[in-house]
């Protein structure tokens, strides 16, 4: 599938997908805001201000954004900490502008939530955390400790305490659900993109095997013909040189080492399906395929693939097409059933005019019920509560394997549904027993199934 340590490498360094261009046109943006703030309240509305300074605490911004322009390139991108330096920056100069302009009195106090915001978007938990923090430790400082607003006249401008205190509260409330906010979301959002890569890398894995499959099966057909003329040829040596022992040896080895390349070809020409005739195969030998690699894990698969609803109709298996998409989505779902059983897993199919189902059931403990409606979704960790992890050490589950298998067959036109059973009759007359988890595939026929009218068309030759 994939690495376990992809996701945790995009974690880590999601901070590096910052731009240190686009924190610089943003401080831009505050800077112009600020000038002209400051501007309209001291020639519009006759407000008097400590100019000096407040030009000198806009102006550090200023410098900050020209040492960066050119100290650094432009498609320069910010480590965690470049980051987060960067964001504690303009949360001080802007809680520095709000003491110098009237703290809580000054309506432009909310702005001190766009870097907590930022940082919720792309920066790691803790530094979310961090920033936020010293937000709130700024903004309760200057409610307390700040420069009055007055204007020429000698009148004060200031909110009545209930006003102050509930706007202190506004704010502090919104940099916490903002915050929590931002950051939940963009975590669903990278959890996707960074499952919905894995999904890709997964089919573009199986399409590999499978072309590959498909040249060794056509080397293995090639030569066929020359290895069974080797050995023909050395059988009549061995009997021609029945009086040379020592040349006879040579000769039975040839023709050991010529079926054993036999059996190497057939081994590895076992996948090979790029052959036109072999894009397509009947439901049941598709499904048996894709559970091949995990009959062998310990657990006993019982496929039950005769059972067809035809309404006096064909009651032949169905011939579907042999897509990466198929076989490595149904791989997937009986890899997770052989992993979670205790003993037995189920793999049965099911066909109408109209409809193909595919039911794959196993007898371990069953999806949590409190997690019945996120199956499917990337990075769901758990499906089951249990307090012996020991009984399966080597597993981390992280939900990616439901989520590439839904993915893919959903993608073929399949609707999936998850859910437990109890006490569930067993296959072919089986006793009852307690199922675990119970997954249903369903395809709308004509979706997948390979009709007369598509055609194969000739087998391509092959040229060297």
């Amino acid at each position: 599938m994939i690495s376990p340590r992809f996701s945790l490498l995009n974690r880590e360094t999601r901070s590096a997908w910052i731009r240190l261009r686009t924190l610089i046109l943003l401080r831009w943006l505050a800077v112009i805001g600020q000038l002209v703030a400051i501007s309209i309240a001291i020639q519009l509305y006759h407000i008097q201000l400590p100019l000096g300074l407040c030009i000198l605490v806009v102006g550090a911004s200023v410098l900050a954004n020209l040492i960066a322009s050119f100290t650094f390139p432009e498609n320069k991108r910010l480590s965690e900490v470049e980051a987060m330096l960067t964001l504690l920056f303009d949360i001080s100069q802007l809680a520095l502008l709000l003491f110098l302009t009237g703290g809580l009195n000054n309506p432009f106090a909310l702005l001190i939530l766009a870097p907590v915001t930022i940082s919720a978007t792309v920066l790691q938990q803790r530094t979310t955390v961090l920033l936020a923090l010293s937000a709130i430790t700024f903004i309760t400082l200057i409610s307390i400790w700040s420069l009055p607003l007055s204007t020429d006249q000698g009148e004060t401008l200031s909110l009545s305490p209930i006003f102050a205190f509930g706007f202190w509260l506004a704010i502090v409330t919104g940099i916490l659900f903002l915050g929590l906010y931002s950051w939940r979301v963009s975590s669903e959002i990278h959890s996707m993109a960074d499952a919905l890569l894995a999904t890709q890398m997964a089919l573009s894995r199986e399409q590999k095997l499978t072309d590959i499959g498909g040249v060794i099966a056509a080397a293995a057909h090639e030569l066929g013909t020359p290895l069974a003329t080797i050995k023909l040829v050395s059988a009549e040596l061995i009997e021609d040189l029945a009086e040379f022992p020592d040349l006879r040896d040579d000769a039975a080895l040839i023709r050991d080492q010529a079926d054993r390349c036999r059996d190497i070809l057939r081994s590895m020409g076992r996948t090979g399906k790029d052959d036109l005739h072999l894009r397509q195969a009947p439901l049941t030998t598709v499904i048996r395929e894709a559970a091949e690699p995990h009959a062998s894990r310990g657990k006993t698969i019982l496929f039950d693939l005769d059972n067809p609803d035809m309404s006096g109709g064909d009651s032949r298996p169905p011939s579907i097409r042999r897509a990466p998409e198929i076989i490595h989505g149904i791989r997937n779902l009986v890899q997770n059933a052989v992993d979670f059983a205790q003993a037995s897993v189920w793999v049965e199919a099911d066909w109408t005019p109209t409809t193909i189902t595919l039911r794959i059931t196993d007898d371990g403990p069953g999806f949590p019920p409190q997690l019945i409606g996120r199956i499917g979704d990337p990075f769901v960790r758990g499906r089951r509560h249990d307090p012996e992890p020991s009984s399966r050490p080597e597993y981390e589950g992280m939900g990616l394997g439901l989520f590439i298998a839904k993915t893919l067959l959903e993608r073929t036109g399949a609707t999936l549904s998850f859910s437990n059973g109890e006490g569930i009759q067993g296959l072919a007359g089986a006793a009852t027993i307690n199922l675990g988890a119970i997954v249903v595939v369903t395809w709308p026929r004509h979706l997948i199934v390979q009709t007369a009218t598509e055609g194969l068309g000739q087998n391509r030759p092959i040229t060297i």
